[in-house]
């Protein structure tokens, strides 16, 4: 087996930035990445819990942090953002103040920020979540498949390529599709 390495590892740099934009030491990097790692997992969580109560993607395609000594900046890039919109200054403190106790951070102030992404289905994370909707709702997996290359079509991409893996339509034998 060769050596497999994250391709956004190759992009940093050229194409594409970095998701957490801060410093510290060394002794202390770990506990930046954990603190990293709580306010996406928070984040997720909540949009997660009050997803529940509507049937859509929850639409989030990245999270960016940015730290400094006295503030944290969180960016949030939805393509569908109307989940923390429609009551957002309700909501949006909500979440700030569930991110606040899991960080325990009295001495930064914290700030989250949503942004619309543009054509939300032109990006791969929002239209693999669309397409998991779509089996967990039992329709066919070509029907799934079909159906997100239609909604990419709609946003001019150049191209697209669909696998879906595993035990499809139920059968005891696991397969791999591609369109």
């Amino acid at each position: 087996m060769g050596q497999k390495i994250n391709p956004l590892g190759l992009r940093l740099g050229t194409t594409q930035s970095h998701h957490s934009l801060w410093f510290a030491q060394r002794k202390k990097y770990f506990e930046g990445l954990q603190e990293d790692k709580k306010i996406i997992d928070c984040i997720k969580n909540y949009v997660q819990k009050n997803l529940r109560l509507s049937s859509d993607v929850e639409g989030i395609t990245r999270i960016e942090i940015q730290k400094r000594l006295d503030l944290i900046q969180v960016i949030i890039y939805m393509g569908f953002p109307k989940l923390l919109i429609e009551d957002k200054p309700r909501k949006l403190e909500e979440l700030q103040m569930n991110v606040q106790k899991e960080l325990n951070c009295m001495n930064q102030k914290l700030n989250i920020a949503i942004t619309r992404i543009g054509n939300p289905y032109g990006h791969p994370n929002i239209l693999a979540e669309f397409i998991a909707e779509q089996l967990k709702n039992l329709v066919s997996f070509r029907k799934a498949m079909k159906k997100a290359i239609e909604l990419t079509e709609q946003v001019d991409t150049k191209g697209n390529q669909i696998q879906i893996a595993g035990r499809i339509d139920g059968k005891e034998i696991t397969r791999v599709e591609w369109i």
